[in-house]
Formats: structure tokens, sequence, C-alpha cells
């Protein structure tokens, strides 16, 4: 069925003050009722192009028309006021309000002159029980996962009457049966005339659910096309200029002696409930295990206790054969340990800081980079080069602000600072998520390399089910803070089987998780 233009954004340049053009005369047109895929590598152009449209951003050259007129978008409630919403891949929202306070916050209820929180919750109620999007209207931002904050920005949207939805990401940190149950609602949105952008760098998703897809590439448009008329591996060509190598290649694990030895670990938080309970499993040298889990059943807790970032209650966790309780983050990492956290803008760089001094972060207080207190500045400046080249991180160079990069490229900072520390035991938390498929080629590679001629021991926690299966040796499950399935063969599983055990559907026997402890 024909449908006509309801937006189009024709000739659109952005450049950035230190030079960089972000957007090179794009034009970019989506129709009523579609699902339209926005691709490209990180750095493309992708998000600063939706910043545009969204009123974040004020284009140097080009014009939006909506529904065939010319707007001007000056700000984010111009577009809303517009109809047009965005769920950003950093989440905007108020960690010390509650998700109810969050849901409506600028357009709250009043009884009287106060605020009427009874009438929030409710309205919060109505509509995530509308969109099956389930979340919990009174607790705190703050503690929620990082799944249910998604959830609650796609909630926002919907509530402020959009009907055009800009979802950056939306499946990131959903298991397939959540990402089925999503793409029912968008199917639904669909039908009922809401048009949504998707930009996703999951190629599956987007050949299952997108009707057209619009790939940039440095800024500009190479390719518009229907979806059906494209495979994955065309649209991976597009997007990165060369042939992308979707599956990864190693050899088997060689796996030597402990390295992570966790013994019935338990954590009970500050709400009293028990997040973690008799958790027991060992990382060998030279091997990846990967954690499967939906947000919320533990696993974001087990990741910051392993790497010293939250204390435990019950318990033992060792690194290299020795305990990590009570020993601070640099004495962990001065015997081996580093760690990709999930959540990058907080825990993974200092935004206002340059590149080259997120990368030494974790060493700039010895040699070579520092001398009787003094830094060595050449030396940081060659190092970081040597990164930005090995990892192809798109910038200006080592001095430029790692907020003047895309998220992608953020996360490639992270992820060369903590792989060049030649580290004894990994804890990869999400090292991929919301970066282009050439770009997740190149650190899964990496992971394998430090596996292969480090000997590192990795812990992977990925939402991205495709990644486990592929990069790990052996795979746990967890949930509802337990360990409910170990899969010692990943290729003997996929992704709708993992999905059963994270949604506790199914569990393995107690003699079969015995395998995943390794020193008796």
């Amino acid at each position: 069925m024909y449908r006509v233009d309801v937006l189009s954004m024709e000739g659109i340049t952005k450049i950035y003050g230190n030079g960089f053009i972000a957007n090179k005369d794009v034009t970019f047109t989506v129709r009523e009722g579609e699902i339209h895929g926005l691709l490209g590598e990180n750095g493309a152009g992708k998000t600063t192009l939706m910043k545009v449209l969204f009123g974040q951003e004020e284009p140097d050259d080009g014009r939006i028309v909506l529904r065939g007129e010319e707007v001007k978008i000056a700000n984010p409630l111009k577009a809303l006021e517009l109809g047009i919403g965005m769920v950003h891949q950093h989440f905007m929202l108020v960690d010390s309000l509650t998700v109810a306070e969050n849901l409506v916050l600028g357009i709250e209820p009043r009884k009287g002159l106060s605020f009427d929180l009874e009438k929030a919750i409710q309205a919060t109620e109505e509509i995530s029980a509308r969109y099956k999007l389930p979340i919990n209207p009174r607790a705190i931002v703050d503690d929620l996962s990082v799944g249910e904050k998604q959830r609650l920005e796609i909630l926002k949207i919907l509530y402020r009457g959009a009907n055009i939805l800009l979802l950056d990401e939306p499946t990131a940190v959903l298991t397939p049966q959540e990402t089925e149950e999503l793409f029912k609602q968008l199917t639904t949105l669909k039908k009922q005339g809401y048009t949504i952008v998707f930009i996703s760098h999951k190629l599956n998703e987007i050949k299952e659910i997108c009707d057209r897809i619009t790939v940039l590439r440095k800024g500009r448009v190479v390719a518009t096309a229907d979806v059906c008329d494209v495979t994955e591996l065309e649209i991976s060509k597009l997007m990165v200029g060369r042939d992308v190598d979707l599956q990864i290649q190693k050899d088997e694990a060689k796996r030597g002696d402990t390295v992570l030895k966790v013994r019935n670990l338990e954590y009970i938080n500050n709400e009293a409930m028990k997040v973690l309970k008799k958790l027991s499993f060992d990382v060998r040298a030279g091997e990846i295990l990967g954690v499967a889990s939906i947000e919320g059943n533990g696993h974001s807790e087990l990741s910051e206790i392993v790497s010293g970032l939250r204390s435990y209650t019950d318990g033992e966790v060792q690194v290299c054969g020795q305990e990590i309780r009570e020993r601070s983050i640099r004495a962990l990492r001065e015997s081996g340990e580093s760690m990709i956290h999930e959540d990058r803008m907080i825990y993974g760089v200092s935004p206002e800081q340059s590149i080259s001094e997120n990368i030494i972060t974790d060493r700039f207080y010895k040699q070579p980079y520092s001398q009787k207190g003094i830094l060595k500045k050449q030396t940081i400046q060659e190092t970081a080069d040597v990164l930005i080249d090995d990892f192809q991180i798109a910038c200006d160079g080592p001095t430029a602000p790692v907020k003047t990069l895309s998220g992608g490229n953020i996360q490639k900072v992270v992820t060369a600072r903590e792989f060049s520390a030649n580290p004894k035991m990994l804890i990869a938390c999400q090292p991929t998520r919301g970066i282009d498929v050439g770009a997740a080629e190149l650190i899964r590679e990496k992971l394998v390399e430090l596996r292969d001629q480090h000997r590192t021991a990795i812990l992977l926690f990925s939402a991205d089910l495709t990644e486990l299966l592929t990069t790990s040796d052996s795979i746990i499950v967890l949930y509802d803070g337990e360990i409910v399935a170990y899969f010692d063969d990943p290729k003997a599983v996929n992704e709708s089987i993992l999905g059963e055990y994270m949604l506790g559907l199914k569990r393995h026997s107690e003699a079969e998780l015995q395998g995943v402890i390794y020193e008796k």
C-alpha cells in the first residue's frame, strides 16, 4: 500500500565548531505509518540527524517539511508539540524522582495547586498496561535497571502524544521474547498510523521490523531502499564500505588455571531484597564465560561486585587467588583486573576530558606516563595516537573532548583503555551495545585476541544473545538472582532456548549446574 510522505529532511548540513562535518546535504524522508530503519557506522551522523529533527541541534543548512509544510524546530518542546518524540541512546531521566514523576515531568497533573502524585501513578499504570511495558510507578529511577529506564523513556514519548517516534537502539537490553513483544506493539502502532524511525545495529531486527532503510556513511546518505530488496550482508557493506564478517572466527579455548573464583555469593540491597543467591562459578585463564540475563535479575549487581564497585553481603570472591573484599579499585586494577561498565557515561569516561586523558585514567600515576608526579604529555599523546588508530576511533585527535564523540566511539575509547591494560581478568558489560557492525566486529575480535594471546579470563555480560553465543566459550544464565542454567557448548544452544531460561520458564538440575565450578 502506498503511503504519503509525512516528514522530509531536505539538504541537512551540520558542521560543528571544530570543523567536524556530522551531516552533509542529507535528505531523509519517512512515510506515514511506516517503520524506517536509520543505519550507519558510529559517527556516521545518525544521532546528529535525529537531534536536528528533535530540536536539539540547529542545522547549518537545509529544511524540515512536516505534512507538507516547512517547520522550524527550535527545541524538543517544539518537536513534541509537532508530535515528534525521541528516545535517546543515553537516557534523559531525573534519577532522584520516581517513575511516575518522570513520566509526567513538565505536564504534571494537579490537585488544586499541588502535584497530584496518585493521578501520575494511575497514568503510569494505564499507559504501561496499554503498551505492555510493565514498570513500577513508585520506583526511584536511580534504582531501575538499564532495561527499565529504556522502557520508561518509550512510555514518556507515548504519554506525550507523539505520533512520529524516534527510537535509538530500543531493543539493546531486551531478550528475544521481549523484543518480539515490543515489535508487536510497534507493528500495532504502525497500523494505527504511527511513524517510527528505528535506529539499530542489529541487522536481523532491521530485516524483521522495518519497511525501508536509509544508510548514512561519513555524514552522507549512501542508500535508501526497501528492506525486502537487500540482505544483511549488503546492508553491512553499505554501512562500512567493505565486506564484514558477521561470524566470529575463533579456535577452541585453551583453558588454564582459575582466575575468578566465586563461591556462595549473596547480595542484599538497601530494600532488604536478596538480589543474588548463593552464586558459585569459576572463570579460567584463556576462557570467555558469558552471562545471559534479563535486566533486574542480578547481573548488574554481579558485575559491580566482581569489579569492586559494590560490596557484597556474604560469600567469597577471589581474583588471582586473592579475596577482593575491602580492596580498592586501584588495588584490583594493579592485580590485573579491568572493566567495561554497562553505563559508559557514568563509570566509563569523563566526558569533559580529552580522549588521551580518558585513556590513561587507570595508569597516569606510574611510568611511563608520569615521573615524580609530573605527567609525560608526549608519551600520553603517543599512546593515545596508537590506540585511536588500533581501535579505529573516529575523532579529531587525542585532544578532542570525549563528549564530542558518537556513542560508539566513546565505547571504543573505553575498550581501548581496558584492553590495552593487558588484564588477567576482564569484566566486559555490554561491550558492543549501541555500536555498528564494523565496530562490534573489531571489539569481538579483540576479546578473542585477549583470550588467546594474553590468556585473559573474560566474564562477558551482553544483552546481545548472538554475541554471547558466538563469542563465549560457555554460558551461565541468571534468573531471579540465581544461576539457572550452564551451557558448556554455546554452539548447541540458540537464542530462543536461552530466552526460555532467562524468563524462568526452564531450569537446569543441580548436577548440570555443577559444571560451572572448575575448582571444587
